[in-house]
């Protein structure tokens, strides 16, 4: 897979360029502030080797502010497929919210500690390339804590439980063992969010599209 990276820490930068070569990727490029990313892509993009995957920090010049995301952004704004991976050391909230809830998927956030986990940070790069969303549970919980009125009124208290403890990760035994319930009624329970949140038997990764609506439900 050829991924452009986005850091400005060398040390970090040179880290994951050795990380990445280790798993058996391609470092197209690299850039160590925002513009260098947008205009690093549109090289790559416009030689006609654009990027598998956009692997970019939060916290970029020129501001050292949310600089990384919001090119991130913008690239997928101009290339909706563009599969994109946020890493962080902190959670921006708007942003994060932003990406997260982008059609098409191909979308992940990160939080920079889960590198150190190399097997599923491996995974979660392959997963996000190929379409899929990658959230890290702490985002979510972060995020989950500031919900407006929405489609989760539609749920009960238990099946916010439930879906809180979806949000984190939580296998249908491991929400049974918490709330101390059957995994029949997890399993219930589960299905009743899903009819309630409006999402169709037949769509693939109902638990990630949930917790996109538990974040789509947020203050912005």
């Amino acid at each position: 897979m050829r991924l452009l990276l986005a850091e400005d820490s060398a040390l970090l930068r040179e880290a994951l360029v050795a990380l990445l070569e280790r798993l058996g990727h391609v470092i197209s490029a690299t850039a160590r502030t925002a513009p260098e990313l947008s205009s690093e892509y549109a090289r790559l993009h416009d030689a006609g080797e654009a990027p598998d995957l956009v692997l970019t920090d939060v916290r970029m010049p020129p501001s050292g502010t949310d600089d990384g995301l919001r090119a991130a952004l913008e690239i997928r704004a101009a290339h909706p497929t563009q599969p994109v991976m946020v890493l962080s050391q902190y959670i921006a909230d708007t942003y994060a919210r932003e990406l997260l809830t982008l059609p098409n998927g191909a979308v992940g956030y990160l939080l920079k500690d889960r590198v150190n986990r190399v097997r599923d940070f491996a995974a979660a790069l392959e997963s996000v390339a190929t379409g899929g969303t990658v959230i890290d549970p702490e985002v979510v919980q972060h995020l989950l804590s500031r919900t407006r009125p929405g489609p989760l009124d539609r749920l009960t208290p238990r099946e916010r439980e439930v879906l809180g403890l979806m949000a984190d990760g939580g296998s249908n035994a491991e929400i049974a063992d918490a709330l101390t319930l059957t995994d029949a009624a997890v399993s219930k329970h589960i299905g009743n969010i899903f009819i309630k949140l409006d999402l169709s038997p037949v769509e693939d990764n109902r638990r990630v599209r949930a917790v996109l609506t538990y974040l789509q439900s947020a203050d912005r």
